[in-house]
């Protein structure tokens, strides 16, 4: 299984030409807020499996200020580990999008990178990445449940 990273951009750009054979796409977007909406990528007809997910890109500190708990921050987490385990046990290649690629993608690549090869701190300690720490401990707390 690979696993890559891709900006809202480039997954466009990629949606425009041959999109790949057998790979899930994971898609982080902001959750719509009053007239300010960013909507999901659409991939009708490219991905052959695609899960979407609202989940703000904020760091822990910042929770209290969007009137979460950690409890409560993702809570689709269980449901991608296991969109994540069906794609690996199949076969599939996996792509993480996000806005800008380097922060929730960056997370669930690094999750999965680490839960299934123990290299999730490559992600981390690539210099065009900031990855989202939350994304990556929910996702990877989820496929160490299954």
């Amino acid at each position: 299984m690979t696993i890559f990273i891709y900006a809202r951009e480039e997954i466009e750009q990629l949606i425009e030409k041959e999109f790949p054979t057998k790979t899930a796409v994971i898609s982080f977007y902001d959750p719509p807020v009053g007239s300010h909406e960013a909507p999901p990528v659409d991939f009708c007809g490219k991905a052959g499996r695609l899960f979407q997910a609202a989940v703000w890109d904020i760091h822990y500190d910042e929770l209290e200020d969007y009137g979460l708990r950690y409890e409560d921050y993702f809570p689709e987490a269980e449901k991608l580990a296991s969109f994540i385990a069906d794609a690996e046990k199949d076969g599939w290649d996996i792509i993480c999008q996000c806005e800008y690629g380097q922060s929730r993608s960056a997370g669930c690549a690094a999750a999965i990178r680490e839960f299934y090869e123990e290299s999730g701190i490559s992600i981390f300690a690539d210099y065009r990445y900031c990855p989202n720490q939350m994304i990556y401990h929910k996702v990877y707390d989820a496929l160490v449940r299954l």
